[in-house]
């Protein structure tokens, strides 16, 4: 019989960017605040993510969420989709310019 795989789950980029801000800003308010959503979706996504990715990316430290050495390896891949996703917009909008 053959062995099926499971697909990986493909990255949502809302969380990849609620990711990379909470990265940058070590704050689930401060992100909440600059992606103009709540606090409650911040960690929900981030949630998400973790749960998608099967392991933790930031250490909470009171208010600071500090990045794990898995999420220091995630923030590098996550900047390369995001730019990548920008470009691919931009390109796009060009074509019908």
């Amino acid at each position: 019989m053959p062995t099926t795989h499971a697909i990986p789950p493909i990255l949502d980029s809302r969380k990849l960017l609620t990711f990379v801000t909470l990265a940058r800003l070590e704050s689930f308010t401060l992100t909440a605040g600059e992606m103009a959503i709540t606090q409650s979706a911040v960690s929900h996504a981030i949630k998400a993510l973790e749960q998608e990715v099967g392991c933790r990316l930031f250490d909470r430290r009171g208010r600071r969420a500090v990045l794990t050495p898995a999420g220091e390896q995630l923030l590098a891949h996550a900047n390369r989709i995001l730019t990548e996703m920008q470009s691919a917009c931009a390109a796009m909008d060009a074509m019908v310019k």
